[in-house]
């Protein structure tokens, strides 16, 4: 069994939390570098990975020999520049969400992969979400007949800033929809494809730099899907409202790995990603109303996918160009809210 050889560029909350224990739990990979500048970052990662070597110098990751794949992890600005040179070096790459600040820099990007012949994909891990999956089943299941509205939302509760959060001060890539409305934007994408046309709202509730609340709207034929979040909604909101000709499903609280993973624990339990029957969803239809089990969330499953991918050519859990088309729905987003209109997706 081949064991891939990895770097991980930056380790804050996202190496830190949404990768290094996948990392870590399979024996498929094995971390030999890391790239951290913090101190106080340093030392966390050579207590999480002792055999691993923590360097300043993000350029020795670049040239070091049979290190297979670069896990890039730092601020979003960041993405392409470091994404780039890892694939120019000869390097896999996966790029923590969103892929990039722009559209222009994705494609090209998907290019010098596809030219060098190497594996780039992007951590949209709420695409394991167990809520999220039970939806997919739902809707495969047609149990609630043609689906006519989808409301998603990720609200929270927070109303002062985050002391030295980059994702709050005015850089290119910053604020919530690049944050929390890429996870959201992808998810509606691989629930309902490409819609025709898109309105979205964006502001400044708690008059900061960057935004912190969006709406977005994507129409389809006969469907309406509305993206929300929030930095100030104190009373739950439902986590996903799915409406259809023959009934409902509405599902509270966020999937349980999140919080399992930054209380330090391994995805290696027997129960892991299983939540509390309290928060299970509710599926109301013309004939009963009944909670419905939420299926275990999985994030170890990219890995475990990236990992096949790169043995046997099998599909990459997230295509760089599901990712770009996030990018390019998040433009179309600022686009809208310039303008204060729709906006056509008609050539996307």
């Amino acid at each position: 069994m081949k064991q891939i050889q990895v770097g991980i560029i930056g380790y804050g909350l996202s190496g830190q939390v949404f990768h290094g224990p996948f990392l870590k739990a399979s024996t498929h990979y094995n971390v030999r570098f890391i790239y951290a500048r913090d101190p106080v970052k340093k030392a966390l990662a050579k207590a999480d990975f002792p055999e691993a070597e923590v360097v300043g110098d993000v350029n020795l990751l670049f040239s070091a020999d049979r290190l297979d794949l670069i896990v890039i992890c730092t601020p979003n600005v960041e993405h392409y520049k470091l994404a780039r040179s890892a694939l120019e070096s000869g390097k896999h790459v996966i790029v923590e969400k969103p892929f990039t600040v722009t559209s222009e820099e994705a494609k090209s990007l998907i290019s010098l992969a596809k030219e060098s012949n190497l594996n780039l994909s992007v951590y949209h891990n709420r695409r394991f979400d167990g809520d999220f999956l039970t939806l997919k089943a739902i809707l495969k299941d047609d149990t609630l007949g043609r689906i006519v509205s989808f409301e998603s939302h990720f609200d929270r509760f927070r109303p002062a800033f985050k002391e030295n959060s980059w994702k709050e001060d005015a850089l290119p890539g910053s604020g919530i929809l690049y944050d929390l409305g890429s996870h959201l934007i992808d998810q509606a994408l691989c629930l309902f494809g490409l819609p025709q046309e898109l309105y979205a709202t964006l502001s400044r509730d708690r008059m900061g730099v960057v935004d912190d609340a969006f709406e977005v709207i994507l129409y389809y034929p006969q469907l309406k899907v509305t993206l929300k979040a929030s930095n100030l909604i104190k009373e739950p909101t439902p986590r996903f409202a799915l409406y259809g000709t023959t009934g409902a499903f509405v599902k509270y609280g966020l999937d349980p790995q999140e919080d399992a993973l930054r209380a330090g624990k391994l995805p290696l339990l027997p129960d892991w990603g299983k939540e509390n029957e309290d928060s299970w969803g509710i599926l109301n239809t013309l004939e009963d109303r009944r909670p419905i089990p939420t299926q275990p969330g999985c994030y170890d499953d990219f890995y475990q996918r990236f990992y096949l991918s790169l043995i046997s050519n099998a599909p990459l859990p997230v295509s760089a160009d599901d990712a770009l088309m996030v990018i390019q729905l998040i433009e179309a987003a600022i686009k809208s809210n310039q303008t204060k209109g729709r906006v056509s997706l008609a050539d996307y």
